[in-house]
């Protein structure tokens, strides 16, 4: 075999790995893992949130880094502030949940962001991209510009969202939701 007949062999060879590899999504979760897959999936059932919607925050906030704590004093691996974390474990009658588990602890501090997602999104009547906004921002600062009509809550207007953390905020979330439902099948 000539040397220029095996470089088109050699060419062809590599042409077909690469597209066996693009066709396969096996490849993908490397560039889109989940972490804390069981500790998602049991309280996004029990608190009948989409486990993909969790695992997107998750990512946004913190990559999986757990025990992070923001310039702006947010805890834990969902980044939840301290007083709507307090407020919440109240709320939620998480007793064996504290603010120390919160920041250090991946588990409680997925229990207790995913009871929030769901009192967000009872709060915004089922829409997730205004659950996601109101994650960042605020449910008031939410619920204020869709009732002054700054913004309509959709993904489609998501550019009239009037703080730019927020609009940049949602647009992510939204991207690695994409990214999870298109590689996972099931979570």
């Amino acid at each position: 075999m000539s040397w220029f007949r095996k470089k088109r062999v050699l060419l062809v060879l590599l042409i077909s790995f690469v597209a066996v590899l693009f066709m396969n999504n096996i490849w993908m979760t490397w560039l889109y893992p989940i972490y804390y897959k069981d500790q998602i999936r049991e309280h996004a059932v029990h608190y009948e949130v989409d486990p993909f919607l969790v695992a997107s925050i998750i990512r946004v906030e913190t990559n999986y880094k757990p025990g992070k704590e923001s310039k702006r004093g947010a805890l834990g691996i969902m980044q939840l502030m301290p007083d709507t974390a307090n407020w919440a474990m109240e709320m939620a009658k998480l007793p064996t949940v504290t603010l120390d588990s919160v920041k250090h602890e991946a588990d409680a501090n997925i229990q207790l962001g995913t009871w929030y997602i769901k009192k967000l999104h009872d709060e915004m009547d089922g829409n997730p991209i205004a659950v996601i906004a109101a994650y960042n921002a605020g449910p008031g600062n939410v619920r204020n510009w869709i009732k002054k009509g700054m913004w309509d809550g959709t993904y489609e207007d998501v550019k009239n969202i009037p703080i730019g953390e927020t609009r940049h905020y949602v647009q992510r979330v939204i991207y690695y939701y994409n990214q999870y439902t298109d590689v996972y099948d099931t979570f």
